[in-house]
């Protein structure tokens, strides 16, 4: 923009000073020529007077000392063919003049003034006076050096005046950008200081207020979940008194220990909602969090007689996805197949590093199942379900691979059942 506004100006301002400055020389041509010939034509007809009275010593020592101050040559054709003054041939221009009039001709080098003078002795005498063209020009080309350096130093002026006014507004705008930077980055405590042209600070006020709102509208959202969540607990403390009151040990033991996952899980969604987006944690081991997440599933998988295989690579995969955020995204993937498949349905979860051969390759996280597979091609929208389910597992998976950099893709596990590919990006 700084630099469109100084192309603008540059161009604006050549256009104006072209459209003055060029008849400007011309007119000073014109004038330095209409001097010289004024000059010349004074002196030819001051010595008329003289030439009238047919007087040759004294129109001699008129015109020699016309010669010494000036740089204009006379010379006078007397009727007789014989001439005062520097010597010239007789042309058709005299001729015409030696019949009474007189006359401005355009020669080669300049111009010549031919100025009849009648009522002399013996008829009509000529005095002629030339002009040269580097006389006509005199001082043009010091004035057109002037006018050029006047049209620079305006030019000059103008793309400076331009180019602190342009400053001053990409400032603002680079300002207004920085500050929508910050709040895509989820810092809602950004603002940006309201200055500039009106229309610039109506939008740097706009952005404060929409920042503010935002921010309002998120705490708002992390307190409603977190109140949500809270109720949670009532459910779950009733739900564990009936646990602990069975009366086989290890199936009370059992239903404790999932009753005690799920609040684990509860209080964890509390302090995540509770807490700004650009405060959570953000990398972990994806390896260990896999193998933990299908050791938790792997009780109901024994259960409902599935076959579960994991690959892990040997060694910590850190990925740019928070610890919760992924256990989030592996429990909406396994539950998915829990509740899609039929009873023993097996499935499989791999885990590949990130290709050390490739900068900046992701890790990927594989989940194939032996079920019949996906029905629509269109199951990442939010919401979309083939089943009696609300459809956000594979919207959960989605996000989180987007919120590494990267994508979730669909496909057909080798056995022919469904298979989710997510990529994790890696940190820098």
């Amino acid at each position: 923009m700084r630099r469109r506004i100084t192309l603008l100006v540059a161009a604006t301002t050549s256009l104006v000073l072209l459209a003055f400055l060029v008849p400007l020389a011309l007119l000073v041509r014109d004038v330095a020529a209409t001097r010289a010939m004024a000059a010349t034509t004074v002196r030819a007809q001051s010595l008329a007077p003289v030439v009238a009275t047919g007087d040759r010593k004294t129109v001699e020592v008129a015109v020699q000392q016309t010669r010494s101050w000036s740089d204009y040559p006379l010379t006078v054709l007397w009727p007789d063919g014989t001439t005062t003054g520097a010597a010239v041939q007789r042309d058709s221009a005299i001729e015409l003049a030696a019949r009474g009039r007189s006359l401005t001709v355009d020669t080669h080098g300049g111009q010549e003034i031919l100025v009849a003078v009648q009522g002399g002795p013996g008829g009509t005498a000529v005095i002629r006076s030339f002009v040269s063209s580097r006389q006509l020009r005199h001082g043009v080309a010091q004035a057109w050096t002037i006018l050029a350096l006047l049209g620079v130093g305006l030019l000059a002026f103008g793309l400076l005046v331009a180019d602190r006014l342009a400053r001053s507004l990409v400032r603002q705008i680079t300002a207004l950008a920085r500050l929508s930077h910050r709040l895509s980055r989820g810092d809602l405590d950004a603002r940006v200081t309201v200055a500039g042209p009106s229309e610039i600070r109506d939008v740097g006020a706009g952005l404060n207020h929409l920042a503010a709102r935002i921010g309002d509208l998120l705490a708002r959202e992390r307190e409603s979940a977190a109140d949500l969540s809270h109720r949670l607990r009532t459910p779950l403390t009733a739900l564990r008194l009936e646990a602990e009151a069975l009366r086989d040990p290890q199936e009370a033991e059992r239903l404790t220990n999932s009753v005690d996952a799920l609040e684990r899980t509860v209080t964890q969604l509390i302090k995540q909602t509770r807490q700004p987006a650009r405060h959570r944690s953000a990398g972990c081991d994806a390896a260990q969090i896999v193998a933990d997440r299908v050791a938790f599933w792997s009780v109901l998988a024994d259960e409902q007689d599935r076959k579960v295989q994991l690959t892990v690579p040997v060694g910590p995969v850190p990925t740019a996805v928070g610890g919760e955020e992924l256990s989030a995204c592996i429990d909406a993937l396994l539950g998915n197949v829990f509740a899609h498949t039929p009873e023993g349905t097996a499935l499989t979860v791999i885990l590949e590093g990130p290709d050390p051969a490739v900068p900046g390759a992701p890790a990927r996280l594989i989940v194939n199942d032996d079920g019949p597979g996906f029905a629509r091609g269109d199951l990442l929208h939010r919401g979309t379900s083939t089943a009696a389910s609300s459809g956000l597992g594979l919207d959960i998976a989605r996000r989180t691979a987007e919120s590494s950099g990267r994508t979730l893709r669909l496909g057909t596990s080798p056995a022919g059942g469904a298979q989710v590919l997510v990529e994790l990006g890696t940190p820098p």
